[in-house]
């Protein structure tokens, strides 16, 4: 895991077995979390700008994380530059390039993409660890993709997507799969909280000027306001807790797996309360 000193720039998981309770725990949270993640962003949207909504959840996030005392752990100083560009790479780039997206593709749509972030943290590991990770994975991850777009596929052709909307939800999924793989060395050693803690914090240092400069555009109304507690605690605090916590444990490639339940619920609230068709 560590190299003179240095973590390492990704690493296999802690347990190899079968998923446990415990993982199955943090895979379901993760998938109703995020996926109700997209329809909090559509309605901060209906008030808000888009660097505004990203400044709002990672200072919620930060804020949560921050009461944790774990998160208050010290990181050593040849790990912090690993911390800082997860704070760019996996929050500040894709959770601004999202709500962005979502002005012109449906929530529902955007959690659909989302989902092939197994594949990309698939790709990532075989070219971070120079080895394909085991057949069966690469089966199971191809499977469940393959069904993925066969179901959600119709939601795809119905919904009012533009290749702008959708390339930039593509940058932040390839985004996503590397800084899955750079999660895990980094949760096996210091655990999830100190380095999200840190990294958020590095995020809003990097959107805090767009985000206050578009306060300017943005209007007030109650609910997207509201809609920015549970996106920002809960979505950008606790899941990311929860997602750290399993690819440090199982892996990038098999904890990963967990964003294809993202779309189910994504969907499935995008038509109940954005009446996505």
């Amino acid at each position: 895991m560590t190299t003179r000193g240095r973590t390492a720039l990704t690493s296999h998981g802690t347990h190899a077995d079968a998923f446990s309770l415990l993982d199955w725990t943090m895979l379901g949270g993760i998938a109703l979390i995020w996926g109700s993640s997209f329809v909090f962003m559509a309605i901060g949207l209906d008030a808000f700008e888009p660097g505004v909504v990203t400044l709002a959840r990672l200072v919620l996030g930060a804020g949560a994380l921050a009461l944790v005392p774990a998160a208050r752990r010290p990181i050593d100083r040849l790990d912090r530059a690993r911390v800082v560009a997860l704070g760019i790479i996996w929050m500040a780039i894709p959770l601004s390039l999202f709500p962005i997206a979502q002005q012109w593709i449906d929530s529902s749509v955007a959690g659909m993409i989302n989902g092939a972030v197994p594949i990309t943290a698939a790709l990532w590991a075989t070219l971070l660890m120079r080895r394909l990770p085991p057949r069966r994975q690469l089966i199971g991850i191809a499977i469940g993709f393959v069904g993925m777009v066969a179901i959600f596929l119709p939601e795809l052709s119905d919904s009012s997507a533009t290749a702008l909307g959708t390339g930039l939800i593509v940058v932040a999924v390839i985004l996503y799969g590397l800084s899955n793989n750079m999660a895990v060395p980094l949760q096996q050693r210091y655990g999830a909280a100190p380095v999200l803690l840190r990294a958020q914090l590095v995020a809003m240092v990097v959107v805090a000027p767009i985000g206050l400069f578009e306060l300017r555009d943005s209007s007030w109304a109650w609910d997207s306001a509201l809609a920015m507690v549970p996106l920002g605690v809960l979505g950008t605090g606790l899941a990311l807790v929860l997602m750290t916590n399993l690819v440090g444990r199982v892996g990038s490639t098999r904890g990963s797996v967990a964003i294809y339940f993202v779309p189910v619920v994504a969907i499935i609230l995008g038509v109940i309360v954005r009446d996505e068709k």
